[in-house]
């Protein structure tokens, strides 16, 4: 963790020279009540994944309930405050493994958790211990169900340096999103003994920023993450957007594959926005001993790559590539509607890994349509429908994703109650 330390205050030494500290947010707080919010999501949510190959299918409808309590900072030059979650799942209909608790076909019918973290803050800088959200490269709490999965542990965020965010953590447990047991075993059948995390970003201007993290998973693997993100202006209401990212990742443990030692996937995308349309190119490639691995405790949301859809083109020896398209509705008139669609392909994957033979490929095509409500007594409800068909050439994945027709309904209502 030394190297770490010191990449990340090599980063903001070379920040300072350029930019001064600014305004200090403790000084402008008005107190722990006055800055205080409490907010509850209701999240009503379908979901239907259609399998191939006799594997059984499986449906899911559940009613999310998550309210989420952040208080404003005591004054003076140490503010404190709390912030609070409570989650509540309601099973209406079929069940699985990440929404709610229990065995297939004996689902349980609800599903409740509550967390709550201190939280410090001097000037710029924040210090969290307790259970919280987390929204990093290399730990990331998973929001893609009906319940956002949480962490247990500290996290110090801070931004005394104008453009310059750096972050630094330990973790020692966590809950998925199908449990509210903060000791339950992850996507790998392990648990989380402890994940140190380190790094920042940097925005050089409006449209350059660069990303470095780095992690430690006790007993599982070590990860390094770099982004690149930069944003071409064009002529007017145009623009090019060019969006690098990597993970290596080293010594891996047996007990999550055995007799393999690392990896590494990097995506490139490249998006040409005009008015009320966007194309996006991407390509993608994983090499190492095993294909990218997450959730091994550090959250299902760690992927932060292009190609990652249904499936996330993140096998051995995969190489992806992606179209897609986007459509802003604003312009024609109705605000508040997008479409995006997208292909992709990856081939090349080593099968034999997985127990079949010689080269693999797979195919997405997905389709996303959203709408929100912009006034009445329905403004900020959000319906969406999200589609993805998925082919493999194999028996590739065929435990996690064979052949797959999905659907995944939502209807998301956000409130502010204080």
């Amino acid at each position: 963790m030394k190297v770490m330390k010191w990449s990340v205050i090599a980063m903001a030494v070379a920040a300072g020279t350029s930019q001064l500290a600014f305004a200090s947010a403790q000084s402008e707080s008005k107190g722990f009540v006055d800055d205080a919010s409490l907010d509850l999501l209701l999240r009503n949510t379908y979901w239907n994944r259609d399998y191939a190959d006799g594997v059984p299918d499986r449906s899911t409808w559940a009613q999310g309930f998550i309210a989420t309590f952040e208080s404003g900072f005591t004054q003076g030059t140490v503010g404190v405050g709390i912030d609070a979650y409570g989650l509540l799942g309601v099973k209406l209909d079929g069940g699985q493994a990440d929404m709610f608790p229990g065995e297939r076909f004996d689902w349980e019918d609800d599903l409740s958790e509550a967390g709550a973290a201190v939280k410090l803050r001097l000037s710029n800088t924040t210090a969290k211990y307790g259970n919280q959200f987390v929204n990093l490269p290399v730990i990331a709490s998973d929001d893609s169900r009906l319940l956002p999965q949480a962490f247990t542990g500290t996290l110090v965020t801070s931004s005394e340096i104008e453009g310059l965010e750096l972050n630094a953590g330990h973790f020692t447990a966590d809950s998925s999103m199908g449990s509210p047991s903060r000791d339950s075993n992850n996507a790998y059948g392990l648990r989380l003994k402890s994940l140190d995390v380190i790094g920042g970003t940097y925005a050089f201007n409006d449209n350059l920023n660069v990303s470095l993290y780095f992690s430690d998973v006790e007993d599982t693997y070590d990860k390094k993450y770099a982004n690149v993100n930069y944003v071409m202006p064009l002529a007017e209401d145009q623009s090019l957007t060019f969006d690098f990212n990597y993970y290596k990742t080293d010594n891996i443990d047996d007990r999550v594959v055995a007799n393999v030692d690392d990896n590494t996937i990097w995506s490139l995308s490249a998006k040409y926005a005009i008015g009320a349309h966007a194309f996006i190119l991407a390509h993608q490639r994983v090499s190492g001993d095993t294909g990218y691995l997450y959730d091994a405790g550090d959250g299902g949301g760690s992927i932060w790559v292009a190609n990652s859809f249904l499936s996330d083109f993140n096998n051995k020896d995969e190489r992806s590539w992606q179209a897609s398209y986007e459509l802003d509705f604003t312009g024609y008139g109705i605000p508040g509607l997008f479409w995006k669609t997208a292909y992709l392909r990856g081939d090349n994957i080593d099968a034999e890994f997985y127990g079949g033979s010689g080269e693999a490929t797979e195919r997405e095509f997905f389709n996303q349509v959203s709408y929100t409500f912009q006034s009445g007594a329905a403004k900020d409800l959000t319906l969406r429908a999200r589609n993805s068909i998925l082919r493999t050439s194999n028996d590739l994945n065929n435990d996690y994703l064979p052949d797959t027709n999905e659907w995944r309904l939502y209807a998301i209502y956000p409130l502010s109650i204080l």
